[in-house]
């Protein structure tokens, strides 16, 4: 959607009110604790069931090149977004990381051998993909919310005709999540929006429907941490019915329990997250930064921020701006290969 001059005006005319008094308000409203929506739905990924098949990678892409979905666009209908190596044959999708193209991955860990307990796993692996934070960061840095926390479900969604460009949510995200189409000419943030648009169908996410070993399962949050309160209880060695694809428990796969870390990471990090994790080995081992805190993150970015109120208006004009040149360049790139075409035709 192209901005116009009115929408440019607009946009700097907010740059200013936050600039001068918008961050005061904005510091009040995240004092209230955050709370977890009624109708909350997220993941419980348990890394010890997974078998690091890429299952969920795959259809994550596929179901979200689809009208609605996160990496859905326009110009590219019917194309799947895949990150094939640059040589060789192109077998099987193999993203590095996340990335405009990729919304979740799943990586390994493997500890070298001297560095392991004797009772302790020497692998697992572990799927990376938006948290969706009860108070989420990336939402209260936003200042066109271009992204926004859904009243019912609480999923964190993302409208790219609203957004122009500042990136100050990949700031924010103390996860590192939101990613940015540097390639594109007309760019926009890329992250999981937890398959909202198949929510609206009756679905759940993909990669939860698609995972055969019940590793990453869907449903509301609050059932989601009593299964993985269930879970830290069981014995070792024991048997267990996992439920596969929903905590609701329709299908069922018996497996002896491993070890777990005492632990359900998204419990309390960053205020609480919408997508909990069970693993066998150390969250720290697993790509999970230490240094994240308990602490409600949109208080700390907004105190930040109330020291340098400039910043946004700053990032406001210079990303309208950028906006609007790229879009130029854009119309203008447009116009000339229409041009050639013409006269290859004449």
């Amino acid at each position: 959607m192209p901005i116009n001059r009115r929408d440019f005006l607009k946009f700097s005319a907010g740059a200013g009110l936050l600039a001068g008094a918008g961050v005061d308000s904005a510091v009040a409203a995240t004092e209230k604790p955050p709370q977890l929506p009624k109708d909350a739905v997220g993941i419980l990924y348990d890394a010890t069931l997974c078998i690091g098949c890429m299952a969920c990678m795959v259809n994550c892409k596929r179901t979200n090149a689809e009208p609605g979905g996160a990496l859905y666009h326009r110009e590219a209908e019917g194309q799947v977004p895949y990150e094939y190596p640059e040589s060789g044959d192109a077998i099987y999708d193999a993203p590095l990381r996340l990335s405009g193209k990729t919304l979740c991955i799943i990586k390994a860990y493997r500890a070298e051998g001297d560095a392991v307990e004797p009772d302790a796993p020497h692998s697992s692996f572990i799927k990376q993909h938006c948290l969706h934070c009860i108070d989420p960061p990336c939402v209260s840095v936003c200042p066109v919310r271009a992204l926004q926390k859904q009243s019912d479900t609480g999923i964190v969604t993302y409208n790219k005709h609203r957004c122009f460009g500042c990136r100050y949510c990949q700031v924010a995200c103390p996860f590192g999540i939101p990613q940015f189409e540097w390639e594109k000419a007309s760019p926009s943030i890329v992250k999981c929006q937890l398959c909202n648009h198949r929510l609206a169908q009756g679905k759940f996410s993909a990669c939860c429907e698609f995972c055969p070993t019940g590793a990453s399962i869907f449903g509301p949050v609050e059932e989601l941490r009593e299964e993985a309160k269930r879970r830290l209880a069981l014995k070792p060695g024991d048997t267990y019915n996992y439920q596969v694809q929903h905590v609701d428990g329709r299908q069922r796969t018996e497996k002896v329990v491993s070890r777990y870390v005492d632990h359900i990471y998204g419990m309390d990090e960053a205020g609480g997250t919408q997508y909990l994790f069970l693993a066998g080995v150390e969250f720290n081992k697993l790509g999970f930064n230490p240094r994240i805190s308990n602490e409600i993150y949109p208080r700390l970015t907004w105190s930040y921020i109330s020291h340098v109120p400039a910043l946004i208006g700053t990032l406001l004009v210079a990303g309208t701006v950028t906006r609007l040149v790229t879009q130029r360049i854009e119309k203008n790139k447009d116009a000339s290969q229409k041009s050639t075409d013409e006269a290859d035709a004449s």
